[in-house]
């Protein structure tokens, strides 16, 4: 009974671990893709916001990260 809860909880955490890369992966290229937007044209409000939060959101997760592991 132990086994399978320690099993479990370690699947969940790869699974855990998984979605936040999943997630920062795709906030790269949601930034990326604001940049290049950003040099065609004028980003619009919503774009621009979501540029800002993006960029502030990655920068807190890799400071937390790094804090709680090193």
């Amino acid at each position: 009974m132990i086994e399978e809860d320690i099993l479990l909880i370690n699947v969940l955490e790869n699974i855990y671990g998984l979605s936040i890369a999943i997630l920062l992966l795709c906030s790269f290229f949601y930034v990326r893709q604001l940049k290049k937007t950003k040099r065609e044209r004028r980003l619009t409000n919503f774009e621009f916001a979501m540029y800002l939060i993006t960029q502030i959101a990655i920068v807190l997760w890799v400071g937390s990260f790094l804090l709680l592991r090193y």
